[in-house]
């Protein structure tokens, strides 16, 4: 039986961990051909390896290594069916904290690239007249949290990215669209939580956060991308899916 993206092509950036390697697998188990654009080359190797993809060692903040890889994508597989934006970065401070060279990392990472990577597969895609653009947003891109700045400023700037191009392209034959996941069970948030002297007890903190008492996991964001990504989602375009138990649904006082 056929997958629900047999034979399809999709980029996947920062497929070396966390969301970026649960969409590289889930992708790959529905018949995908997946090329892993990720900067470590130890995590992407391993990811590609386990899902019979090719590891391209990406950096997507440099744009020629970001033209290289879609060259070798071209070459390999001769078109471009899916890209996925997820390589990233969170980067957070109160305001008038942050070192200047900071907002320019985010930026370059959270936002810029997302553009970059567009940019460089859309004359392919418009060839063919069909693609999809995920890009991996953040609930960041819709709610404000203190001491986290400049990311929701890159993310919301992503909610943007997605539906500019998604209105642009929709009548070439191209989709644009976002994820936003909020909490997400994932290295860097294990990594936060061993930073507090007690992490069991900083993670039940985050799950009680939620209606579901607990956090999301990697495997559920890509599930969405999945769908997004195949022929089960024709008409939707220049929109952001969040993820997140319906934590933001939430009433505060």
């Amino acid at each position: 039986m056929a997958g629900r993206l047999q034979d399809k092509v999709a980029i996947v950036t920062g497929a070396g961990r966390g969301i970026g390697a649960a969409i590289a697998r889930s992708f790959a188990a529905e018949g995908a051909k997946v090329v892993v654009a990720e900067r470590n080359s130890e995590t992407g190797a391993a990811v590609a390896a386990g899902t019979g993809g090719v590891f391209v060692e990406t950096d997507v903040t440099e744009q020629d290594q970001v033209e290289a890889m879609v060259r070798t994508t071209l070459e390999r597989f001769g078109r471009i069916d899916v890209l996925v934006n997820n390589a990233g970065a969170n980067v957070f401070y109160r305001p008038h904290e942050m070192p200047r060279s900071e907002w320019a990392r985010c930026m370059s990472l959270d936002l810029e690239a997302c553009w970059a990577l567009s940019e460089a597969v859309l004359p392919n895609m418009r060839q063919q007249a069909a693609g999809a653009i995920i890009n991996i947003a953040s609930t960041h891109g819709f709610k404000i949290i203190p001491q986290t700045f400049p990311y929701p400023v890159a993310k919301h700037g992503l909610i943007g990215l997605t539906r500019a191009l998604g209105i642009e392209y929709a009548a070439e034959g191209l989709r644009v669209n976002a994820i936003a996941p909020g909490y997400i069970d994932t290295e860097i948030a294990r990594d936060y939580w061993a930073g507090f002297d007690d992490p069991d007890a900083e993670r039940r903190r985050a799950e009680a956060l939620h209606p579901p008492r607990r956090i999301g996991r990697p495997e559920e964001v890509a599930m969405t991308a999945v769908f997004l990504a195949s022929d089960e989602a024709p008409f939707i375009n220049a929109e952001t899916i969040m993820i997140d138990g319906g934590r933001s649904a939430l009433f505060h006082d």
